[in-house]
């Protein structure tokens, strides 16, 4: 399932690497949050459903999630690609007593600091046991319900549904990476961009809204 919302320039890559996975059976579901480009005709061909929805990252994963057929789930950012054994790792991590999980993640850019900063995610996420959705966040339909599925705010909410389906069970960490493009990091500086995420996410567990941090977090971008 992928959100997006004006990602012409990046979505057609990424779903023509879905075609294989289409071809084995997965339902690939993209779902617009009113994009003003040409995200919509891009998608249309290459996914099984395209679904427009309501702006907003986690009212769109909702959508798509209740639209989806399959047993388990797995959310997809626009920029971001599986590893060639997605599929079977994903199988064998949710047949056992895990609900969820995601995977390592390497970021992709000009910065030299990418590397660094993908292995301090994955170590960040392995210690908390918190996903971020650059991390291709995957979990059985039966969890995802059982959570409410993605909290209806504007930032964090990976963060939170983490946060819930660690009472189901740990989360299956696995070392195959996706792929994600660092643009984040490129476009506003690393340290820049470093020290605005871990700034947004330590007054989050301080307890300031989600709204407030999304205001703040549109305004430095």
């Amino acid at each position: 399932m992928i959100p997006v919302l004006n990602e012409a320039s990046t979505l057609a890559a990424t779903l023509e690497a879905l075609v294989p996975l289409r071809h084995s059976g997965v339902e690939v579901i993209v779902v617009d949050g009113g994009s003003q480009d040409a995200t919509l005709t891009l998608a249309r061909p290459l996914a099984d459903q395209v679904l427009e929805g309501p702006v907003g990252r986690a009212r769109q994963m909702n959508l798509g999630a209740y639209a989806a057929s399959g047993e388990w789930l797995l959310f997809l950012h626009a920029d971001t690609h599986l590893p060639e054994d997605a599929l079977p790792a994903i199988s064998r991590a949710l047949g056992g007593n895990r609900v969820w999980g995601r995977f390592d993640i390497h970021l992709s850019g000009a910065s030299s600091m990418l590397p660094m900063i993908s292995a301090m995610m994955n170590r960040r996420s392995r210690l908390t046991g918190i996903a971020t959705g650059d991390q291709a966040m995957f979990m059985t339909l039966n969890a995802f319900e059982r959570v409410g599925g993605f909290p209806d705010q504007p930032l964090m909410e990976d963060i939170e549904i983490s946060r819930k389906l660690k009472r189901l069970s740990r989360p299956a960490c696995l070392g195959q990476k996706v792929t994600s493009a660092g643009r984040r990091w490129d476009n506003h500086g690393a340290w820049k961009t470093i020290l605005l995420m871990w700034g947004l996410r330590y007054r989050y567990w301080r307890g300031e809204t989600a709204e407030r941090l999304a205001e703040e977090y549109r305004h430095v971008r």
